[in-house]
């Protein structure tokens, strides 16, 4: 499975949606958002806030990676 910063940035790009827009609906700087990009693992509650703007339930991906170890 690929690391959760690069799911994050590919449904990113798949929407059209710029970093700087990303960076203002997390309340954060744009740099903040290239380093999640390359974050192998992420909070939960951070996890959550961005399955809701980017509308994309990111946990049934690793959940479903977790499945296909067991």
């Amino acid at each position: 499975m690929k690391p959760i910063g690069v799911l994050i940035k590919e449904e990113l790009d798949k929407q059209e949606r710029s970093v700087s827009w990303f960076a203002r609906k997390l309340s954060c700087d744009r740099s903040n958002i290239y380093r999640l990009f390359q974050k192998e693992s992420i909070d939960t509650s951070l996890l959550t806030r961005i399955s809701i703007v980017l509308g994309r339930d990111f946990f049934t991906d690793l959940s479903e990676n977790v499945r296909e170890k067991l």
